[in-house]
């Protein structure tokens, strides 16, 4: 039998799907819009017939991982609790639905960046945190050699911790990472300060051709990401960060910052975290979650 596997991501604005033979070989890929705000069965039924669509017939589904935005339950992939990017995903049980509109496939859910994490470890990784600058901004914990969850389930949700300052966070509350450090942040911070709105590419853009304004908002994003980083590696013993996320196309204007506040804040051992960035892409979610599934 030819066996493959699928992993999905299952984002704010994209729900994007990966199949691998059962070695881990990409063998196709596809994406199409989320659906993020028509409920979880509409966003469900996306992520089946992505899946459906790219495994030939002569090829047989093992198994589908998924990871998906919001705070996850990774017993039953039940969606626990979600962002005002989503309409009517929280309380989705993600696991049970995909699966029974794939003919019994099993099927294992985990949060985004739990799936990201696990797709960027290398064979002598222990102690890792994971980064993904986007939409949000969300974190993953790989300590001891294990990834994570908590008591709340939402180990490692570094965008929504810290008082960085007075902005607004998404979730409500104030001064977190992620009113700060997202790409969503990004675009209202400058609209803010010039009262240009633009997407987070053009204001990097803009940083790039000396506007101060924006890259100011840069400086703070790369700024407070460090002290955040550094502040988790400190509590956790955590020696090295993987940073990914589409943010991360503008590393240029956040990687001195970072570094910098990083410098500030050594480890216990003098020396500060090590920080890499995403070698996946936008398939790291999808490959991450490929390996949630046995081969």
């Amino acid at each position: 039998m030819n066996y493959v596997r699928a992993g999905v991501d299952i984002g704010a604005t994209k729900t994007l799907v990966v199949v691998c033979d059962a070695e881990g070989r990409e063998l196709a890929s596809a994406s199409a819009p989320s659906q993020a705000h028509r409920g979880g069965a509409a966003i469900v039924d996306r992520a089946a017939r992505l899946v459906r669509a790219l495994v030939p017939g002569h090829r047989v589904l093992s198994g589908v991982g998924v990871g998906a935005a919001g705070v996850v339950d990774p017993a039953d992939g039940t969606i626990l609790v979600t962002g005002n990017s989503f309409t009517g995903w929280a309380g989705t049980r993600v696991n049970a639905e995909l699966s029974a509109r794939l003919g019994g496939v099993p099927v294992r859910t985990e949060n985004d960046v739990n799936a990201f994490l696990l797709g960027e470890l290398s064979t002598t990784d222990r102690h890792v945190l994971g980064v993904a600058l986007g939409t949000g901004v969300g974190g993953a914990l790989y300590v001891d050699g294990r990834l994570l969850h908590g008591g709340g389930i939402g180990a490692g949700e570094i965008g929504h911790i810290g008082r960085h300052g007075p902005e607004p966070c998404t979730c409500g509350q104030i001064g977190h990472l992620e009113a700060y450090a997202s790409g969503r942040s990004l675009s209202r911070r400058y609209a803010k300060a010039t009262g240009r709105t633009r997407p987070a590419e053009a204001v990097a853009a803009a940083a790039h051709d000396g506007d101060p304004a924006a890259n100011e908002v840069f400086a703070d994003a790369g700024r407070f990401l460090g002290d955040a980083i550094a502040y988790a590696a400190g509590l956790l013993g955590i020696e090295s960060a993987v940073v990914g996320g589409s943010v991360t196309g503008s590393w240029s204007l956040l990687e001195k910052p970072l570094r910098e506040a990083l410098a500030e804040q050594p480890l216990l051992s003098g020396a500060p975290v090590e920080i890499r960035l995403s070698r996946g892409g936008a398939k790291a979610v999808a490959l991450g979650a490929v390996g949630l599934v046995p081969g």
